[in-house]
This record gives structure tokens, sequence and C-alpha cells, in this order.
């Protein structure tokens, strides 16, 4: 059974765990803990764990690179273990989605999002899969750079674990369901509490 590659997105270090840069870290350790493993250090710069997800044999990564570095590590592990880009799945913030939705997609552009520009430009291809965490624009003129690297508010942590265990479930529905039946499962605008049936 061909195996998949589940990357989330964030800067490694204690100063950016609760960056809204980060979400793709904190769905990626709701993975793990869904896997029952522990990330290990792998020779790709990045942290990884081999397991099943939806049952079906899956590796997950963090990349230890700094987001806009993020290609790199991504691509020894698309050579290391000869998972196709089809079967990649990326997980990470999205600035152009309000917060409380998330969104998968197929290929597409980055819309200046440093590390899929990065993975992008290493795999030489689009055509990876994304799972999109919204975080919504940032208020008044704050830049977008400051936006990402700020603590998700205090409001929105209350949602934030719902939030990110959807995420997972999204993942899970994409290796076990495919892209359509995920979008047409999870494409709701707003905090749907209810969602598909797990």
């Amino acid at each position: 059974m061909d195996r998949w590659l589940v990357v989330g997105l964030g800067n490694p270090g204690a100063e950016y765990a609760g960056n809204r840069h980060n979400a793709g870290f904190m769905v990626l350790d709701e993975l793990a803990a869904r896997a029952g493993g522990r990330f290990k250090a792998h020779r790709s710069r990045a942290e990884v764990l081999e397991g099943r997800l939806a049952g079906v044999p899956a590796v997950l990564a963090k990349p230890l690179s700094f987001m806009n570095l993020s290609g790199g590590p991504v691509k020894v592990l698309t050579d290391f273990y000869k998972v196709d880009p089809a079967r990649v799945v990326v997980v990470h913030d999205e600035l152009d989605i309000p917060y409380g939705a998330l969104r998968a997609k197929l290929g597409g552009g980055d819309n200046g999002h440093n590390g899929l520009k990065s993975i992008t430009k290493s795999l030489a291809t689009k055509d990876y899969l994304r799972v999109r965490f919204g975080i919504g624009r940032p208020p008044g003129r704050m830049d977008a750079a400051t936006f990402v690297l700020r603590d998700f508010a205090t409001a929105e942590r209350k949602d934030l674990p719902f939030l990110v265990d959807r995420a997972a479930d999204v993942v899970e529905s994409l290796i076990r369901a495919g892209l359509e039946a995920t979008q047409n499962a999870f494409h709701t605008g707003d905090l749907n509490i209810s969602g598909p049936p797990r």
C-alpha cells in the first residue's frame, strides 16, 4: 500500500509554538497523538513519525528548517520514502480564509506563504494537497508578517483545540476518502461544531 507524507508547517522553538504561523505544527501534534507515536529526529532536518493514518501507512513530518526553507526537508522526505507529490498533504495557516474555516485543495498558488513557495520550488510542482487552516486577515494596518508570528488571540484560543482536531479530521478524510468527498464534507464557512460523523 502506498505511503502518504503529511507535513505540518511552522517554525521550530518554544517562542513560536503558539503563533498563528504554527497551526500546521499544532495539527501534526494532534495527528501524532492519533497515530500513537512520537516524533523523532530525521536526517532530513525534520521531526518524523512513521505510523498509520486512516488505516494506511503515513509519515508525519514537521520541518525544523524555519518556514521559508521548508521545501528542503520535504524534498528529502519524498525521495527517502519514495512518496509521489500527489500523496503529499501540507497543513498550513492561511490568511485568505476567515478564522474558523478549513479548506482542502490540490495545487494552486502560494498566496505569499513562504512555506508553500519553498515546497513548490523544491518539489518542482504545485500539485500536492493542502489543508488550509484559516487565520483571517490582520486587524487595521498590521503587517501580515507581524500578524502570523503572533499567538492566537484569547478569544480565538477558546475554539483552537476544536479547530486543530477538525483539521486533523480533514487530513484523515483526504487519505481515506479523497479530495472531492473531503471538500463536500468540510467546506463550511464557519465553526460548524456538528460536522460530519467521525
